[in-house]
């Protein structure tokens, strides 16, 4: 050793520096590399080969630095300056190529991690544009204390501002803002995402006969924000024991919205909701789409009824829960992605490849036009001719969004959705390099957020890798649904107005619960013991649930004026609800019934009585001013809008008027519909002759 060092005292000080230098820099650059690497633990524990090519790649970077350190001393020793030279270059060039992949390991990590962690919360307090505002007028704010804009925000808010007003409390937001419109407050408190979140039936004003958005309506008194920790991100806290080498459930979440990003607001427009299994050990999957319309009760509203997509409202967690309950299946994990976020993954994979169904009505010469991704018409609407072809994103976007240009509505944009997902899963299967998956999640990372981790998605490179070996191309199969549906015109009491909202047929969400059961491996699939099939006919898939029209519907309340107490009592046995009779003066025939405490439309479900009020006919008939019909607006005595057609009164002669697409009332745009023929919500080719009462409309607004 002693040799060695006088021998090494003799080499060239600049020679030593470098020597000692690149040993140092590639000792750093092997421990970056290691420590990057190990974060792929999933991955590199998951086969033999794996395991075998990093133990093989380690290996040869640990052997060629005992070889530099060995000799990188002996040329060095016995001057031979060109060989040192060469193999100081090659270390170094190793340590530059080391620390390149490291860095491009850990960025890849760092873009799988799509959990947001905080969120940027904002209360916004509202009034109407005419208001003049001051501490004599009450405030609305929602009870929840679990609200975080609308009350945990808006107590620090009126702190700040030192708001001595008084606060009126209510337990949802249509409530609220209806008392805003008639003036029984002055403000509320909203999340600052107020005019995309608070859009639709609910949520307009009438001024000169003319439905008016919240937007249009209101200003922004004052502004509280705060950056807190994500109130969703314990949701589905036992998915995180998981990996998604397992059967599971995937809530897909897209978010109606114009700016880039998901970092503000706990609150958002649920556009679209699709609870979609997997299951690695078959490569199956299945799509069930919830119409956003459909009218269910909201797990964290106290169980009333409302469009489903209005439990956005109150956050992911609500969103959750009420699917959770609607299909008795827990959700693993939940993907939230807005506009932005579905143009810019499409166009990363390349575009995809869909058939473009043709549309119902030609209002575009027989094209499929919608709003770009900004929500712009004009020069900026989307179009595209039908048939097979490749979409970019704006033009995919365009297309999953389409759907008054089809008879079946949002049915029909539900399956078009559906056609979107399977080709960009198709697409990202074809992705086999790094650079394209990094490409991928740069496109999405700012506007998508998931409970899934980062090692969870690593999870899934096993069955990624038994796809990507099937020779096939066949290897995923995704199973398509659909929920049978009918219409329903919902009377609103709160604000006096109809809904257009869609109600399911049971037998339809069972055999659609029953078939992600099965795939979840939560049920044992039944075999068919028995096949058909005609050489005569097209064979096509059959798509769970449609054409099951069987189970107990939603009923509404009916009109019972001018009806006699026996086709009430009768009425009142039928659905199972507790009816009371009072005798009172009034002009009309004695025995008739001539007002109820109930307005025809409104959800049974949440009525627990009604009251009927009968003639004893010794009234005098008014002149003026008439008695108020129960189907009349209860503010201004005016005949409600039809639910189908906003611009068409109901005909309060009509024996049910509460039910869209009877006599008297529109129907789909450019379409006339038969008031004894209804259309099949599962074939709208086809008739049939409606029960008593009701007429079933797919495609509602």
């Amino acid at each position: 050793m002693k040799v060695l060092m006088k021998k090494l005292k003799k080499v060239d000080g600049l020679q030593k520096f470098f020597y000692f230098l690149s040993l140092i820099i590639y000792m750093l650059s092997i421990g970056f590399f290691i420590f990057s690497i190990l974060k792929y633990k999933t991955i590199i524990t998951s086969g033999t080969k794996e395991m075998a090519i990093v133990i093989g790649i380690v290996a040869f970077f640990i052997i060629w630095f005992l070889l530099y350190l060995l000799c990188g001393l002996i040329t060095a020793i016995a001057k031979k300056k060109k060989t040192f030279i060469f193999i100081t270059i090659v270390t170094i060039l190793l340590s530059i190529g080391l620390c390149t992949v490291s860095v491009i390991l850990d960025r890849l990590m760092d873009k799988m991690n799509l959990t947001a962690e905080r969120l940027t919360y904002t209360s916004n307090l509202i009034a109407l544009k005419e208001t003049n505002f001051n501490s004599s007028l009450p405030i609305g704010m929602i009870e929840s204390e679990q609200d975080i804009e609308s009350n945990i925000l808006a107590k620090k808010l009126i702190e700040k501002e030192n708001l001595t007003n008084e606060v009126v409390t209510y337990e949802d937001y249509a409530s609220m803002i209806n008392d805003l419109y008639k003036g029984k407050i002055g403000a509320c408190f909203v999340s600052s995402n107020y005019a995309i979140l608070f859009t639709g039936d609910d949520y307009e004003d009438k001024q000169d006969g003319k439905s008016v958005s919240l937007e249009e309506r209101v200003k922004v008194l004052y502004t509280y924000s705060e950056d807190m920790q994500n109130q969703d991100s314990a949701v589905l806290e036992k998915s995180k024991e998981k990996t998604l080498t397992e059967p599971f459930t995937m809530l897909i979440m897209g978010v109606d919205s114009t700016i880039d990003g998901l970092k503000a607001n706990q609150a958002f427009n649920g556009d679209t909701l699709i609870l979609v299994t997997f299951n690695p050990n078959t490569l199956t999957a299945t799509m069930f789409s919830i119409p956003r319309d459909m009218y269910v009760p909201i797990a964290c509203n106290h169980n009333r009824y409302a469009k489903i997509n209005s439990s956005a409202a109150y956050g992911s967690s609500c969103v959750i829960n009420t699917v959770q309950q609607l299909t008795d299946i827990d959700i693993d994990y939940y993907v939230k992605i807005n506009f932005t976020g579905v143009v810019e993954l499409i166009d990363a994979v390349g575009g995809v490849e869909v058939d473009v169904e043709e549309p119902d009505f030609k209002k575009y010469n027989g094209q499929v036009c919608e709003q770009d991704s900004k929500r712009r018409f004009g020069n900026n609407l989307i179009c595209m001719d039908p048939g097979y072809q490749t979409l970019n994103g704006e033009q995919a976007l365009a297309y999953a969004r389409c759907r008054h240009l089809y008879a079946i509505s949002d049915i029909a944009r539900n399956q078009h959705q559906q056609d979107i997902i399977e080709a960009v899963a198709r697409k990202i299967r074809k992705v086999n390099n790094v650079e394209d998956f990094k490409k991928i999640f740069d496109s999405i990372s700012n506007n998508i957020e998931t409970n899934i981790t980062p090692e969870q998605i690593l999870s899934f490179y096993t069955v990624g890798r038994d796809m990507l070996s099937n020779s096939s191309g066949n290897s995923l199969a995704i199973k398509k649904t659909y929920l049978s549906y009918y219409g329903l015109g919902v009377y609103l009491p709160r604000s006096g107005m109809y809904t257009s909202a869609l109600g399911y047929y049971p037998e339809s969400l069972e055999a659609i619960k029953k078939l992600m059961r099965t795939n979840l491996e939560l049920e044992s699939e039944e075999p068919i013991k028995t096949f058909s099939i005609s050489y005569n006919e097209e064979f096509k898939v059959p798509v769970v649930g449609k054409g099951l029209t069987g189970g107990t519907k939603l009923e509404l309340a009916k009109s019972f004026v001018g009806k006699s107490r026996s086709a009430a009592e009768t009425w009142c046995a039928n659905v199972g609800i507790s009816c009371s009779f009072q005798t009172k003066t009034d002009y009309n025939p004695a025995g008739v019934i001539f007002d109820q405490s109930v307005h025809s439309g409104e959800l049974l479900k949440s009525i627990n009585s009604i009251t009927f009020y009968v003639s004893d006919g010794l009234g005098t008939a008014p002149t003026e001013n008439p008695t108020e019909d129960p189907n009349t607006d209860p503010e201004n005595n005016e005949t409600p809008e039809d639910p189908e057609n906003p611009d068409t009164p109901v005909d309060p002669s009509v024996d049910d008027p509460e039910i869209p697409g009877g006599p008297g009332t529109g129907g789909n745009e450019g379409e006339e519909q038969n008031p004894t023929t209804p259309v099949d919500p599962n074939n709208p080719t086809e008739g049939g002759t409606p029960s008593e009462g009701e007429t079933e409309v797919p495609g509602m607004p």
